[in-house]
């Protein structure tokens, strides 16, 4: 039994969707929750900022993979719910995971600003809101490129983790075609589909941070 190459090919593009729709949706909404939970880790009520403390103390020890299980079987196992689709059980772990880590980023690049800068906004009369759009925000985004860089690439490679319960991304492609036909080089030309995507990732940030050259510094 033998399966060409071009076959070979579009079984792995099929996998690669799915690889990127869990990744877009997974960064897209990663994103607006980071800054909430950065939010709510600096929040001024104790309770609040210890008990968000203690939640990315828990994600950030805890290993993905399990963490997509636990999503996808535990509320079938103890409250009897029926079980999330698979990719989507997939998605809502690794947003949790990522908003944890994407948060710090942003707790980082927020705290590394001046409270100078603040205390001269306020002297020029301006407000809270438009201090933080109009003089901080730029310089934060500024400040956590590299670091958001190096969390979206890695967030590429992690949605491979969803082949634990069966999502077919592109590993899991990769792994059918090498149980089936017994062909193991299946399993590095996949390396190509992800140099791809992370490399068009790259680019794109390095563009970003390109336009922000003028905060530098």
């Amino acid at each position: 039994m033998s399966i060409s190459f071009a076959d070979v090919t579009l079984k792995l593009l099929d996998g690669l969707g799915t690889t990127c729709l869990i990744f877009i949706i997974s960064w897209v909404l990663s994103i607006p929750l980071g800054v909430l939970f950065c939010r709510l880790s600096l929040s001024k009520n104790k309770i609040i900022s210890k008990i968000m403390q203690v939640f990315i103390w828990v994600i950030r020890g805890t290993p993905l993979m399990l963490q997509i299980m636990v999503v996808f079987y535990v509320p079938g196992l103890l409250f009897n719910w029926p079980s999330l689709p698979r990719i989507v059980a997939a998605i809502v772990a690794i947003v949790i995971n990522y908003s944890v880590y994407f948060s710090e980023i942003f707790r980082a690049g927020y705290q590394s600003i001046s409270k100078g800068q603040k205390e001269a906004g306020f002297v020029l009369g301006l407000s809270r809101i438009e201090i933080f759009f109009k003089v901080q925000l730029l310089q934060i985004i500024k400040k956590i490129m590299p670091p958001m860089t190096n969390e979206t690439i890695s967030l590429v490679k992690d949605t491979a983790l969803a082949r634990i319960i069966a999502v077919n991304e592109v590993m899991l492609a990769a792994d059918k075609i090498v149980g089936t036909y017994a062909i193991v080089w299946v399993l590095f030309y996949t390396a190509i589909f992800y140099l791809v995507v992370v490399g068009i990732i790259s680019l794109l940030f390095k563009g970003v941070e390109k336009k922000l050259n003028y905060f530098e510094g």
